[in-house]
């Protein structure tokens, strides 16, 4: 019989030899948000240092339905109506802003560790913005409830801004000479 902690030993080993290192993670889908430093392709002039979101805004589309006039009123010779108006509805989609690219300085992910995210969870649950278990996981829900407090800011993302965590008193804001 083989000693139970030599098959935990090969168990351990075997689930580590799964897991990906970071240079075989593949890379993330074309369009998805991502963050990256000054040096890997923030914006010209960027600080060095600094970290900057790259996400997409969708598109906002509208669904507009108009009544047209397929056939006017009839009318006889001394003006009484003898056949009302015939309209038709007419739905169409209108793009009312398109999709854009955005970019903006965030901080950068060794700042976003568990802590940082359960304090932001935390926020955004004070502002009744999140409801989930405040866990330090950057997951699904923490990402809508962060879209949620910025869109109406103007930054239609679920990636946190630098702007965002200092409005929320997760970073330090720097005070003016």
């Amino acid at each position: 019989m083989i000693p139970p902690r030599y098959i935990v030993g090969l168990v351990a080993g075997l689930l580590a030899a799964c897991q990906p290192d970071a240079q075989q993670r593949p890379a993330p889908p074309p369009g998805a948000p991502r963050i990256v430093t000054a040096a890997e392709g923030g914006p010209p002039g960027a600080p060095p240092g600094s970290c900057w979101g790259r996400d997409t805004a969708p598109a906002v589309v509208e669904t507009v339905t108009e009544q047209v006039l397929v056939r006017p009123a009839e009318t006889d010779a001394a003006g009484r109506r003898t056949a009302p108006p015939v309209y038709r509805s007419e739905t169409r989609q209108e793009i009312i802003a398109p999709r854009r690219t955005l970019r903006f300085e965030t901080p950068c992910p060794a700042e976003m560790d568990a802590t940082f995210v359960a304090a932001l969870q935390r926020a955004l649950a004070a502002r009744g913005l999140y409801r989930g278990p405040i866990d330090g996981a950057m997951d699904a829900r923490t990402r809508a409830a962060v879209r949620r407090y910025q869109a109406p800011r103007g930054l239609d993302s679920g990636l946190v801004s630098l702007e965002t965590a200092r409005a929320l008193g997760l970073v330090v804001t720097p005070v003016p000479d």
